[in-house]
């Protein structure tokens, strides 16, 4: 994999020293506005890549270049992929995908009309205590209740009160609790459980985004709760509870840092299955291989997936009035 990288944020600072460990991916490019064009170049210098710019045509006609990282906010992500896609790239985007499903179905036509790989970087999917917790799903029995919470103050929510708006809280820009906080539930809920038979979201507004809100999923036997905050914050878990036991994550639902299983009568047991690398680490291993494999059944599978959460998406939107 020969990767660009769009954005000079948070999120790709994170994700390059992680990308420096995963065999198989060499860094060629990096995009930036102009007015953070030095970050870039320092982050260039710094990971080995040849190429920092801030023009996105040099990115999309670089020879070299076979896949883009789209690591910009929530509202650039579809133009950023689609133009790329165009290009004949490859493409990696950050959760959510786009912000709409009409969107995401369009990116991903036009992938599989040009044979080209489209994937959504979602690092739950890909780690080890996301398969404890499939793999121990049926050990509870009937599943009765499921519920997430993914509380988090932000660290923009007071200038955001003094009327300071960041891409984070402007709804025009794909901002809010559910778009930034639960997604990471609701794809581990769809992972584990599927698309449920309805979808109702109560958020708090303020200023016309969503700070945070309660997400009700309704499952037919069982029913989920999916609880994600900006402008408060609680002990971060989620529990499964069946009727013969539970299963207990202790931590935010982006690293799944820890798990329990706790089955009537008997002693809880915890542990952490995940690999001892970054969060990121897996979800980048496991789109090298895609790739370099050619692997268009986990492709498939993968964009079922994100499919699947677009519509939760969809429907919670649309649930709000």
């Amino acid at each position: 994999m020969k990767l660009a990288l769009l954005g000079t944020g948070m999120i790709v600072k994170e994700v390059l020293p992680v990308l420096t460990e995963v065999e198989g991916i060499d860094l060629v490019g990096i995009l930036s506005t102009p007015r953070s064009i030095e970050t870039a170049r320092d982050l260039a210098v710094k990971y080995g890549m040849s190429l920092a710019t801030s023009d996105f045509e040099e990115i999309l006609q670089h020879p070299e270049i076979d896949t883009v990282y789209v690591g910009t906010p929530n509202h650039t992500h579809f133009d950023y992929a689609k133009a790329a896609l165009l290009a004949g790239k490859h493409v990696i985007c950050e959760k959510p995908f786009t912000l709409n499903l009409a969107e995401f179905k369009e990116l991903r036509a036009l992938a599989e009309e040009r044979q080209l790989f489209l994937l959504e970087a979602i690092t739950n999917q890909y780690l080890g205590n996301f398969t404890y917790l499939k793999e121990n799903l049926p050990q509870l029995g009937q599943l009765k209740i499921v519920s997430c919470n993914y509380s988090q103050y932000s660290s923009r929510y007071d200038a955001f009160k003094r009327g300071e708006i960041a891409p984070a809280f402007d709804p025009k820009k794909g901002g809010g609790a559910l778009r930034d906080l639960n997604i990471y539930n609701i794809h581990l809920l769809v992972g584990l459980f599927g698309k449920p038979n309805q979808v109702t979201y109560l958020p708090n507004i303020e200023r016309g985004v969503d700070t945070s809100g309660i997400l009700v999923l309704d499952y037919g036997n069982f029913k989920a709760t999916s609880i994600a905050a900006k402008d408060c914050s609680a002990d971060i878990r989620s529990t499964i509870q069946g009727d013969e036991g539970s299963l207990t994550i202790l931590g935010p639902t982006n690293s799944l840092p820890q798990v329990s299983l706790k089955l009537n009568g008997q002693e809880e047991i915890s542990g952490d299955y995940n690999s001892p690398h970054h969060r990121m680490y897996e979800e980048f291993v496991a789109f090298e291989t895609i790739l370099s494999q050619q692997d268009k059944t986990a492709l498939k599978a993968a964009l079922d997936q994100s499919q699947l959460v677009m519509e939760v998406l969809e429907e919670a939107v649309t649930s709000m009035g």
